[in-house]
Formats: structure tokens, C-alpha cells, sequence
């Protein structure tokens, strides 16, 4: 396995009532995780690609989980969320700032989603494995991109070999 959903979570420190936004969720590889974490908050899955809805769909009717909303939605545009200004206590962020285009907006969005203090997990690529290295956003570019956006670093976690994995708090 190249990262460990569970682990990076608990790095994390998701609290059982936490409003969560996965962003770019994919197939629910962290919603589903985060559900089971938060039982008494909620998790929103973010994602673009409606396949990929449909099967984090029936992975939460699987784990009979009932706090886990599944969205459509632009994770690169201002609102494009559908989430309201300041909802979340966390973000996730896992393997997608290497695929958004805008990044700049990428960041805003979660900044506008965000609750003051509120924490971004963020979790991408280490260079050496990237097919395309044009797209991929070293450790510390990544790193200046949000604390440009007022984010600040409170620390690195282990995120496996392959993944570089920081927490960014909202300021």
C-alpha cells in the first residue's frame, strides 16, 4: 500500500465531532475512514468525477455509515464546493494538489470552506515516483503555496514512503 488512510488520519487527529471536507475524494479511500472516525460529526466527499460518486456511494451504504454526504463538485472554483464559508473543522487534501490546474484557487477554496484555526491535511506525491514530473509540487513548494495563503505549518507527518504528508492550520 502506498499510504495508509488510517494511520495518516489518526496523525491527523480527527476528533469524533469534526465537520470533515475530503476534497477530490476519488473512490472514498479517506471519506470512508473519516466517517468511522467522526460518528457524532460528518464528512463531506468532494469529488468531479461522477463514476467515482456512485462507487464511494455504495461504499458507504457497505460501512453503513450515515454521516458521509456525497457531493458534486469543482474543487478549483470559488464556491465550487457547494460547502458554505467557514463549515469545516478539517480538510483532507490527499494525493489531488499534484492533479488541480489552479492551484491558487485550490487553496483558497479550502481557505473559504475552513473554520478559523480549522487544520488541512495534506498528503501528494514525493518526485521520484510521478510518471509526469511536470505536474507534481515538491515538499516545499507546496509548503510556501499555502503559507503564501496564510496557512501555517504545525507539522509533518509520515504519510509512507511514497507521499510526502504536512498539517497546515488556517490563521
Amino acid at each position: 500500500m502506498f499510504t495508509d488512510p488510517i494511520k495518516n488520519l489518526t496523525a491527523f487527529g480527527l476528533r469524533e465531532d469534526n465537520i470533515v471536507v475530503d476534497l477530490g475524494a476519488g473512490t472514498g479511500f479517506y471519506s470512508i475512514p473519516a466517517g468511522r472516525i467522526v460518528s457524532k460529526g460528518k464528512v463531506y466527499a468532494v469529488e468531479i468525477i461522477k463514476d467515482f460518486l456512485a462507487t464511494i456511494k455504495n461504499k458507504v451504504k457497505e460501512a453503513n455509515l450515515h454521516n458521509v454526504e456525497i457531493l458534486f463538485g469543482d474543487i478549483e472554483k470559488n464556491g465550487g464546493t457547494k460547502l458554505g464559508d467557514s463549515i469545516a473543522d478539517a480538510v483532507i487534501a490527499s494525493n489531488v494538489l499534484f492533479q488541480v490546474k489552479d492551484k491558487e484557487q485550490f487553496i483558497l477554496e479550502i481557505k473559504r470552506i475552513l473554520k478559523q484555526k480549522g487544520k488541512v491535511l495534506l498528503i501528494d506525491w514525493r518526485e521520484a515516483l510521478i510518471m509526469n514530473k511536470t505536474n507534481i509540487v515538491p515538499k516545499n513548494k507546496a509548503r510556501e503555496m499555502f503559507e503564501k495563503k496564510g496557512f501555517v505549518l504545525e507539522r509533518d507527518i509520515d504519510a509512507g514512503e511514497h507521499h510526502y504528508g504536512m498539517i497546515f492550520i488556517k490563521h
